[in-house]
């Protein structure tokens, strides 16, 4: 917490304050939106505050507004009748449960010190949390404070091993920000969510745990949702849901939003999402998981990084792209005992490995000169990814060590759909909203599965059964169409054998089922079942992986249903989308993560939820769920915008954003 402002924000950014009126847009600074902090003019007329100016120009040499060459050198401090209008603004006490005073902005920090009620009480429980009773306890799980949420990816932690996953781009996950970024510049979506102020910091904690399940029937479902696998944008597998009266939901410790990394003993952050299924379906009386549990934002005693050079080397490397998208195949980890960023593993073949300088276990010191002691991967594979030729190293060494309590929250040189290049100028403003229901995208970009239309005409008895279960409807909570649960081994749909389990039912003698509920979509297929001919049309979702293991082997005490990641493959008619409201106060964030979005590497890939931080807007609100597909933003179709394009049109909402999004329920383990 900042002595200064009262409020969380990170230690380089400006104070946050709660003004009583809206501030005149002449007061406004165009970088971070908010009321001018140490004002700074340019040679060209504009104004900024000064911590804004200077980060940007790190990065930049020309102005924010109309891009004229610029140097922080030609800028100075603005007149001294400006800076006194701005001091002079009027804002609430941040700790209103307490205080409802009303001060000019340049008395908040006196009135913090030595008259706010709500601050010495927040004083006094810091110091009582300081210094607890001592208990008797099991030792705690292990903490991992992530710089990024994230995914990006996202925060997590393990122990031995790491999740081969994209850097998620992190929607507003840290604490309460200064304003919001300028989408027209702003290159990376770190979501750091380290702040300092004296010896405290607020982070982003998330905890690796083991978990024993115990099941007295080793055949019995565990009776909760999974999405996401290595190949999809997720990456990671996450829970999705927990099934109530399940044994999951009656040992109680797993969550939705939890991310599964190891299933007894075996490392699943590395394999595709059929796999992870058969791991967790794997029938026995015990099962062994590891789980990374994000809880929110929390203070804690900044420790001073008191790691010795002592047998430590400082090691210079260049890696050399032939052109900016060629990827260096590197992985990229955090660990749960030292701050700053490791190599966990060297592609093999790729250009790292071919180079044989960098070594696993490898701290990164800084990349081009940009100091990345307190970094993140994904800072790491943003400045990777943005760098047209010469990739400079700077890595500190120390022999012997083995990687060890890394954290998921990886990233890799291969993968740049997260990060958030710019393209000078953000494109969002020029979208045309599409008024429809459906927003079109390609059903066929998850590898490895394709759907295929079929019409099946069939001649039979009038009382002659279907002989098909159903599931799915309008009216399922997750607006399935119709599917087919079982071909059952009387009926004259056996006996044809085109209709199969998982297949969508589209329509039935000419009827429309597409966008019926449950019973109605009984009741159609009863009334035209009792006809001497039937026409059936319907979708298939065929895999063309044959080296995926088969689900189906051990159905015996699983309810079927279709795998998260066939629905993927459906086309966008069939998709039925929600809007779901978040709203938020000035100061907050909205809590959530994605990945995904257009790449050169790999075309346009949907958007997904990865990560819902607890105590946020999206997790209060409950409706939105890891693995939600959102395919539009305020009516503005998602499709083919870059991670660039969609996080500062995320980020541009302030109180309010209309999410369009579309549920797939995750696979039922």
């Amino acid at each position: 917490l900042c002595c200064e402002c009262g409020q969380f924000h990170l230690l380089l950014d400006n104070h946050l304050y709660n003004f009583q009126d809206e501030v005149d847009d002449e007061l406004i600074c165009h970088i971070c939106l908010q009321p001018l902090l140490q004002p700074m003019d340019t040679p060209c007329g504009h104004t900024y505050c000064f911590k804004c100016l200077e980060n940007f120009m790190q990065e930049y040499n020309f102005c924010p507004m109309d891009r004229k060459k610029l140097s922080f050198q030609q800028c100075h401090k603005s007149s001294l009748l400006v800076r006194n209008l701005l001091d002079k603004l009027i804002v609430f006490c941040p700790f209103k449960a307490e205080c409802q005073q009303t001060m000019q902005r340049c008395e908040l920090e006196a009135h913090l010190q030595n008259r706010c009620p709500g601050f010495k009480k927040y004083k006094s429980e810091l110091q009582r949390k300081k210094n607890p009773i001592s208990k008797g306890k099991e030792d705690p799980p292990t903490k991992v404070e992530t710089n990024t949420p994230k995914d990006p990816e996202v925060p997590s932690g393990g122990s031995s091993l790491v999740a081969e996953s994209s850097a998620a781009a992190v929607v507003s996950l840290g604490t309460a920000e200064p304003g919001l970024v300028n989408p027209a510049f702003e290159e990376t979506e770190e979501g750091e969510s380290l702040i300092q102020k004296g010896n405290y910091r607020t982070s982003l904690v998330a905890e690796t745990t083991t978990i024993e399940i115990h099941r007295e029937d080793p055949e019995e479902e565990l009776g909760m949702r999974i999405v996401g696998g290595k190949d999809t944008p997720l990456g990671n597998i996450v829970v999705q849901e927990v099934l109530r009266d399940s044994v999951i939901a009656a040992d109680g410790r797993i969550a939705p939003g939890d991310h599964i990394l190891e299933v007894n003993g075996v490392n699943i952050s590395s394999v595709t999402h059929c796999q992870a299924v058969s791991f967790l379906r794997h029938p026995g009386p015990v099962l062994h998981l590891m789980v990374l549990q994000e809880k929110g934002f929390s203070n804690k005693t900044a420790q001073q990084d008191s790691t010795s050079a002592t047998n430590r080397e400082v090691i210079h490397v260049t890696l050399i792209k032939r052109d900016r998208s060629e990827p260096l195949g590197i992985k990229l980890i955090r660990k749960t005992d030292e701050a700053g960023i490791f190599i966990l593993d060297l592609l093999e073949g790729g250009l790292a490995a071919k180079n044989g300088k960098l070594s696993r276990n490898d701290r990164v010191l800084s990349i081009n000169g940009q100091d990345l002691r307190q970094g993140t991967p994904e800072a790491a594979a943003q400045i990777i990814q943005t760098t047209e030729s010469r990739v400079n190293f700077v890595v500190l060494r120390q022999p012997g060590v083995q990687l060890s309590d890394l954290v998921e929250d990886g990233s890799t040189s291969n993968n740049s759909s997260s990060s958030s290049s710019s393209n000078g100028g953000s494109p969002v403003h020029h979208r045309r909203r599409l008024d429809q229901n459906h927003y079109r995208r390609k059903s066929t970009y998850q590898k490895g599965y394709v759907n295929h239309e079929k019409t099946v005409a069939i001649k039979k008895e009038p009382k002659e059964s279907l002989g098909i279960t159903i599931g799915g409807g309008r009216d399922n909570k997750n607006k399935l169409p119709i599917y087919v649960t079982s071909v059952q081994p009387i009926g004259c749909l056996f006996r044809d054998g085109r209709i199969k389990r998982g297949d969508v039912l589209l329509s039935i003698n000419g009827i429309d089922l597409t966008h019926l509920n449950y019973y109605e979509a009984v009741s159609a297929l009863k009334s035209n079942a009792a006809s001497h001919s039937v026409v059936l049309k319907a979708l298939e979702i065929l895999s063309l992986n044959s080296t995926e293991p088969s689900l189906d082997i051990k159905e015996q005490g699983f309810s079927w249903s279709p795998l998260w990641i066939t629905w993927l493959g459906l086309p966008s008619y069939l998709h039925f989308c929600q809007d779901i409201v978040l709203s938020k106060g000035n100061l907050e964030s909205w809590g959530f993560s994605i990945v995904g979005g257009f790449e050169e590497s790999k075309g346009n890939q949907p958007f997904f939820i990865k990560t819902i931080v607890p105590g946020t807007p999206a997790f209060r609100d409950r409706k939105l769920k890891c693995g939600d597909e959102i395919v539009a933003v305020n009516g503005v179709p998602a499709i083919g915008m870059s991670n660039s394009e969609l996080i500062p049109m995320l980020k541009e909402q302030k109180n309010k954003v209309t999410l369009t999004v579309v549920s797939w329920p995750g696979s039922l383990v």
